[in-house]
């Protein structure tokens, strides 16, 4: 049962074990298996047109060295629309709502395009630090904000993705509770409360599926310079 507003982001816990790490790997059961038939099914065929056209999507403005990164991307990225979405389903567990699983991503992942960068082109690497034609009283000033503009990324990677699924959640569950609450006393309120939560519903699903995008699009970007 949940108390206050906050408890419905706090891990599950069954005989005193979290469950977090089942809420991340569970979903992944839903997906249809690979097929040896020469026809697909709708499911399997629409899964692989959604992994083509995202994979093409994000490795559009990237160079061929940067394909690499293609089966990460995508993996990532099913990974968090995927949580993202059934988090919205009744009785479940939003696992990207907790900031330190969004920082276990982000942080990893962020540090390997700044290690990438200083290995294969470190003059260029560095030289975002210091944009083209500075003046000279202004440089250490300038690398000093670039070199911190490089380090809050992963940290801006993790807290938008926490902040938006949190606060559509904490927004559904007070109207919900708005609804409960008007429907014995004022039910024509509590039908316009409703009806607002359903859109909200529905703007949540859009919200889920673009942070996970957002999510995956800034580490391409990153990974791109």
């Amino acid at each position: 049962m949940i108390l206050g507003l906050f408890d419905q982001f706090f891990s599950p816990y069954f005989l005193g074990v979290p469950l977090l790490a089942i809420a991340i790997a569970a979903p992944w059961v839903l997906f249809p298996k690979p097929s040896n038939r020469v026809i697909h099914g709708r499911s399997l065929t629409a899964q692989n047109s959604f992994i083509l056209n995202f994979t093409k999507q994000i490795l559009l403005p990237l160079n061929v060295g940067a394909h690499k990164w293609a089966l990460l991307l995508t993996v990532l990225m099913i990974n968090l629309i995927t949580l993202n979405l059934l988090g919205l389903l009744p009785y479940t567990f939003t696992p990207t709502t907790q900031l330190p699983l969004n920082m276990g991503f982000a942080i990893p992942l962020w540090m390997a395009t700044v290690v990438i960068g200083l290995r294969n082109q470190p003059t260029i690497a560095l030289g975002h630090l210091l944009p083209e034609g500075t003046p000279t009283p202004l440089i250490p000033v300038l690398i000093i904000i670039e070199t911190i503009s490089l380090f809050v990324r992963p940290f801006a990677l993790g807290v938008r993705l926490t902040a938006n699924l949190a606060a559509g959640h904490l927004l559904i569950q007070l109207l919900s509770s708005a609804t409960l609450f008007l429907i014995d006393q004022m039910w024509p309120v509590a039908i316009l409360t409703g009806l607002v939560m359903a859109l909200l519903t529905l703007l949540e699903l859009a919200v889920a599926a673009i942070q996970a995008y957002v999510f995956v699009l800034l580490l391409s970007l990153y990974l791109q310079e």
